[in-house]
């Protein structure tokens, strides 16, 4: 119910911005501006949706593979003491909480192709185990909630464009970067939790936080003293052997139990097709939505009205100049990485307002876009409190991105 007013608003407000434009400032190119941008985002969306066929046809088969061999299955047995702390609605051994891994570690790593497919794999998983088909369960919503606080330990396409920038140092976004998308990950998990009433302090759990920090200390330690070039070089090799590895070992799992693993992949990679073509009308819906917000130039209003309200409190706005990317992301991933270059192209990247903008970019995700598709693909209507723990991550990931950026940016 909450995305249907937000959707709703989104188009409201733009109109009206629009009409107040044509009425009283006589700007007659305000509407059939916004009316354009209509067509441009759903042709968009839609060019985005078929672009994404080839990678779900591909990562739904390799997962079918899993499935037919019993890899996902054994995963999904030595995962169980862990996950179903979180996710106490799933049984011990289901295939969902095997799914709900992958996505969970290509998410940390940047592997954005092989994240979706899997986690729309773990909602397919997640509603089968569904009381009520409409609404959304509370394992859902946690899935959910986690996938959209965006936490990535390797931000290799944000690192890249601000080499393409022409940053002195694409890397140094590096730690301020894990340090505001933790930010968004915890308060996104203990949220969630309390309206679950999920006990977080469990041996458990403790040990994969702990896990994951070691992880993050190893990452940072192996690229520590590389230079740029090195840097992308290593992330391209690393994200390569976990894919490439990833995909050798689901093939190894069905050759061993002398499966026909080209028919077990043909079957699956039917699977996503079916599934992209249903998720069309919900990136049309929220892309288009955004497109007349953005194009009727109330997005800049509320900019220009928070830096008013901030500047005659006598605080600090250097970072009110970053906003659009913090307000476009939880809408669109693509309007929020235009935003990033344009701040970029107006500051210089290696500017205090070029480098929040690469924060903010990556603390956390593109949430209303997720929680559409993700919903969208099991046919989910009532989406409960996932908007509301969905936005508050986001909030604490901005509000971490800001702070971390005046701590280790602004002179």
């Amino acid at each position: 119910m909450a995305l249907n007013y937000i959707w709703i608003a989104l188009f409201a407000i733009g109109v009206l911005v629009g009409l107040f434009k044509l009425v009283f400032m006589g700007d007659v190119e305000a509407l059939p501006a916004m009316m354009d941008s209509t067509f441009e985002m759903s042709n968009m969306a839609f060019e985005m949706t078929i672009g994404l066929t080839g990678t779900l046809t591909l990562w739904m088969g390799i997962l079918k593979i899993g499935e037919d061999s019993g890899l996902v299955e054994r995963l999904a047995r030595f995962l169980s003491p862990v996950l179903t702390k979180l996710f106490p609605e799933i049984p011990k051994g289901h295939p969902a909480l095997g799914s709900i891994f992958m996505n969970f570690s290509a998410n940390m790593l940047g592997l954005d192709n092989a994240a979706t497919p899997v986690g729309l794999k773990a909602m397919q998983e997640l509603q089968s185990l569904n009381p009520n088909k409409d609404a959304a369960s509370n394992s859902m919503i946690m899935f959910l909630v986690l996938n959209t606080s965006g936490l990535t330990i390797i931000p290799v396409s944000i690192m890249a464009y601000r080499a393409k920038g022409g940053a002195s140092d694409p890397t140094d976004v590096f730690i301020p970067l894990l340090l505001a998308t933790l930010c968004s990950t915890l308060v996104g998990l203990v949220v969630t939790s309390i309206y679950q009433k999920i006990n977080l302090f469990n041996k458990a759990i403790l040990v994969v936080v702990g896990f994951i920090a070691a992880l993050v200390a190893a990452l940072f330690t192996a690229i520590h003293g590389m230079d740029t070039k090195q840097m992308q070089h290593f992330c391209r090799i690393l994200t390569s052997i976990i894919m490439l590895g990833a995909i050798m070992l689901f093939i190894y799992s069905g050759w061993r139990r002398k499966l026909n693993v080209y028919n077990s992949f043909i079957e699956g990679a039917k699977g996503g097709f079916r599934v992209a073509v249903s998720l069309i009308p919900y990136c049309v819906a929220i892309l288009a939505a955004v497109g007349v917000f953005r194009a009727s130039g109330a997005l800049q209003l509320f900019q220009d009205a928070i830096k008013y309200v901030v500047s005659a409190m006598g605080l600090g706005s250097d970072w009110v100049s970053a906003l659009p990317v913090a307000l476009m992301k939880p809408l669109s991933g693509p309007g929020a990485r235009g935003m990033m270059l344009e701040c970029f192209s107006s500051y210089g990247v290696d500017s205090f307002v070029g480098h929040l903008a690469s924060v903010l970019q990556g603390s956390t995700d593109t949430t209303f876009y997720i929680l559409a598709v993700y919903f969208g693909s099991v046919g989910i209507k009532k989406y409960r409190y996932s908007v509301t723990c969905g936005i508050l991550a986001d909030l604490a990931g901005m509000v971490g991105a800001v702070l971390v950026s005046y701590f280790f940016f602004y002179t």
